[in-house]
């Protein structure tokens, strides 16, 4: 391996300055400095002279190289910004060294021109890492005889359809597909064209104790016409009816031999007690949301009927309502609730994968001096960045998908636009929730394989391992007078006037834009199903099929590391694995050393023979296992002990940004989060006894009967509508009965619905000031025309605006004291 050698190069890091040099490698990019001991701590005579700090190329996600003529006696640079939130600076005396390096790590990291060159393709595994074989950990029909479905076992309402085997059916789904019993393979392959990408609803999960499941699937063709398919609404029936005609008390749960026997969710009292925390104000409101009125009424007669005489079934669109009407215009949508009598619908609040990047964006922005700084993160762009308000509503949801297989003992369906993304995070972050077994390092690579890897995450598309040329600039001398130091901030006004202009730009093109309306990587800015390029791509630039689209990028797998990282900071005794497995995790995702997260799909890495070529992630964490067990870990299960219930839920109100992540302490990251808690607990407090709140005029809080604490607000949840087939039958009594906040919205697909649908689009495009003129108003006509609007969403009433989220939280900061900066970090930790 050729190794290029840079001396005398300093790099700035976390404010602080270590000279070494730097080696050029052809997959790495490596510095090595002296291992001088910190004041406090005394010096090692076993300790090694010298560190060393690598950086993978693909991990690099900014460089700016900024010369400076070596007659100025000022240092040239290159700033690296890394998706590890690794923040590092180096410095050169020589110009020609450091126009050298720039061009070495651009040529190797965004001209590469396939995903072939990368380290995964030459990488030798070590020692200790040869006698593991990652991928073929994950074995398809193991995991589903662990959840009781095989040819062998009592037909628990499910089989094994192998109309997949050879992804012509649907290229982006696994090989094996897991769907109802009675439902035969020639009613799949009709239902197929009626889901987007032939992705049907399939069996991904099946509760062991009350054979309750999850199913999973892409959005439905329903188009602006209202296109039904009685095959799809056979297949969804078939999948929510799969445990009615089935004895299963008899089969006995699979479970450690640390577990003890505990009684199905049916036998137990899971109150308020046992399930540890109490019922949050979120949650009672979404139950109430969900169980509506139609739970009293019969579907055909409109009649009422005994209570609890139904189960809550539930299809859950991901997408925001105002979203899925959207797709309905392009040809797709959500399902038409009058044919599916047998379920309701919740429309759940998560945005789109450009919205997910803008927001990771900002806190990259509130982040960006750590280089050369050491001072606290920007608090206002982290509160701006809405990105624990995201992980807050993924948790959520996934939550509500618990809470209904788990303890309403009831089925769920789950899709988004294309089920890749929403959908992977919802479907394993629940199941995360129900099992036990998904809480052990196997059980979670095996619920990664399954959910993520084999049905089609498109990890290549969403990380771009081949990077992007746009991401490497080159700043002109005229701008370059003068290099960064510890404590100094890069103030160019030509930057600043540029980088305004650049958001004025991107602003004006997302509003115009239709792919950033509703995208999974669907929609008019998705690359095809299988893309076929004509002719041979130029040398040094990247095949169609795996050329990195900045637009497609988003961080869909490492919000769900985050929300398991949630999961696993509130109950740190349910997990066998601990916060520096899902970092390492993370880190891998895009280092590009193993090939597990370098395609699409199941039969991309079929297509590549992944297996014989690369290397599998697994292997890393398998032969390493000791670093990433939780000491705390306690495997023991029963659900008759508080704490240790089969079952978990997040806490809402505790999210806290993942600060060992971002490379930064607690302090710096959430000690803003505590305050602003502990003001809405002495705000709730006042609420509650109607006592006046100081400084506030005399004004009483009991002007509001239903006013929550700002902690537990109902606004906090990611239920947005409600939809159910009986509101045609029931319409009248059901809008008596219940407040106008918590109306059911009409369902989105009624036949000649079309035209009202556009209308309500139009006034909700209005209402957010996003669109002035784009429909032929402005919102200040619309806002006076109709207070009532944008019934799209059911929830209006009750969710935040988007944009309010922001505002306020950086209301109640500018209320606070500013605290101190806390414990500071010490950011330079070696990435091995």
């Amino acid at each position: 391996m050729h190794i290029k050698k840079l001396p005398n190069v300093d790099a700035v890091r976390g404010g602080e300055i270590h000279s070494g040099e730097l080696h050029l490698t052809d997959h790495h990019l490596v510095f090595v400095f002296p291992n001088a001991p910190t004041h406090d701590a005394p010096s090692q005579p076993s300790a090694p002279k010298t560190r060393e700090l690598y950086i993978a190329y693909p991990i690099i996600s900014n460089c700016i190289f900024r010369p400076c003529p070596s007659a100025t006696g000022r240092p040239s640079s290159i700033r690296l910004r890394c998706r590890d939130f690794i923040f590092i600076n180096f410095n050169f005396l020589d110009e020609l060294r450091a126009r050298e390096a720039f061009e070495h790590i651009r040529n190797r990291t965004c001209r590469l021109g396939t995903i072939e060159k990368l380290y995964a393709f030459s990488y030798q595994p070590l020692k200790l890492e040869k006698p593991f074989d990652g991928w073929r950990l994950y074995d398809p029909r193991a995991e589903f005889r662990r959840q009781g479905i095989s040819n062998k076992s009592v037909d628990r309402g499910w089989r094994i359809s192998l109309i997949n085997k050879d992804y012509t059916f649907s290229p982006t789904y696994p090989g094996l597909l897991v769907v109802p019993s009675k439902i035969s393979d020639n009613v799949i392959k009709y239902a197929g064209s009626y889901r987007s990408r032939q992705r049907i609803p399939v069996l991904t999960y099946l509760h062991s104790l009350n054979n309750c499941s999850i199913t999973r699937s892409s959005q439905p063709m329903v188009g602006f016409r209202g296109n039904r398919s009685i095959q799809d609404e056979k297949l969804v029936s078939a999948c929510f009816s799969a445990s009615a005609t089935v004895e299963f008390n008899g089969i006995d749960a699979s479970a450690p031999e640390t577990t003890e026997p505990s009684p199905a969710t049916s036998q137990v009292d899971l109150g308020e007690d046992s399930l540890e925390a109490e019922t949050s104000d979120t949650e009672r409101f979404e139950d109430d949301l969900i169980a509506g009125n139609d739970s009293n009424y019969d579907s055909k007669t409109g009649k009422r009927l005994v209570y609890g005489a139904q189960q809550s079934n539930l299809i859950v669109d991901a997408r925001p309502t105002i979203n899925a009407v959207v797709m309905q215009a392009m040809g797709k949508g959500s399902e038409n609730m009058e044919y599916y009598k047998f379920a309701k619908k919740a429309y759940l609040n998560i945005e789109n994968i450009h919205v997910m990047r803008d927001s990771l964006n900002t806190v990259i922005e509130a982040l960006k001096e750590g280089d050369i700084s050491r001072l606290p993160p920007n608090r206002e762009l982290l509160a701006k960045s809405a990105w624990l308000k995201h992980i807050t509503g993924i948790l959520d949801g996934s939550a509500l998908i618990a809470r209904q297989v788990g303890i309403r003992h009831s089925h769920v369906l789950i899709h988004c636009s294309d089920g890749w993304d929403r959908t992977s995070q919802l479907s394993a972050l629940s199941q995360l929730m129900l099992d036990p077994y998904y809480r052990t390092i196997e059980g979670f690579i095996i619920l990664v394989e399954k959910d993520w890897l084999a049905f089609g995450h498109m990890f290549a598309q969403r990380s771009g391992p081949l990077n992007c040329e746009k991401w490497f600039t080159c700043e002109r001398d005229s701008l370059a007078g003068s290099t960064l130091q510890p404590g100094e901030s890069d103030g160019r006004a030509g930057e600043a006037l540029e980088n305004a202009f650049a958001s004025a730009k991107r602003f004006f093109k997302n509003r115009s834009s239709e792919s950033n309306v509703e995208s999974d990587g669907d929609g008019v800015s998705s690359p095809p199903e299988d893309p076929s390029p004509t002719k041979k791509p130029a040398s040094g630039t990247s095949d169609a099929s795996e050329a990195t689209r900045p637009t497609e990028i988003s961080p869909v797998f490492h919000q769900f590391l985050d929300a398991t990282y949630q999961l696993l900071r509130q109950h740190p005794n349910r997990f066998e694995f601990n916060e520096r497995f899902l970092r390492r995790l993370l880190y891998h995702l895009y280092a590009g050393q193993y090939g597990t997260f370098l395609w699409n799909s199941e039969k991309a890495r079929k297509d590549a023979r992944a297996s014989e070529n690369t290397r599998s992630v697994w292997d890393y964490f398998l032969s390493r296992k000791p670093e990433f067990v939780n000491r705390d870990y306690d495997a023991t299960i029963d659900d008759r002990q508080s704490g240790r219930e089969r079952l978990l839920f997040p806490k809402l109100s505790e999210v806290r940004w993942w600060y060992q992540l971002f490379g930064r302490t607690d302090a710096e990251m959430n000690e803003y989060l505590d305050l602003v808690s502990t003001m809405d607990e002495r705000i709730g407090s006042y609420t509650v006894t109607g006592t006046t709140t100081p400084n506030s005029g005399g004004r009483s809080s009991r002007s509001s009967a239903h006013t929550q604490p700002a902690s537990l607000t109902q606004s906090k949840s990611v239920l947005t509508g409600v939809e159910s087939a009986h509101e045609a039958l029931t319409q009248d009594r059901a809008a008596e009965s219940q407040p106008a906040s918590l109306k059911h919205s009409a369902s989105a697909d009624t036949p000649g619905a079309f035209a009202t649908n556009f209308s309500k689009l139009r006034d909700g495009v209005a209402s957010l000031d996003l669109g002035r003129g784009l429909f032929g108003a402005g919102s200040s006509n619309n806002s006076a025309a109709g207070g009532e609007s944008s019934s799209i969403s059911s929830g209006k009433n009750t969710a935040t605006p988007r944009s309010s989220t922001g505002e306020q939280e950086m209301t109640d900061m500018s209320s606070l004291t500013r605290a101190g900066n806390g414990e500071k970090g010490d950011s330079t930790e070696v990435t091995s």
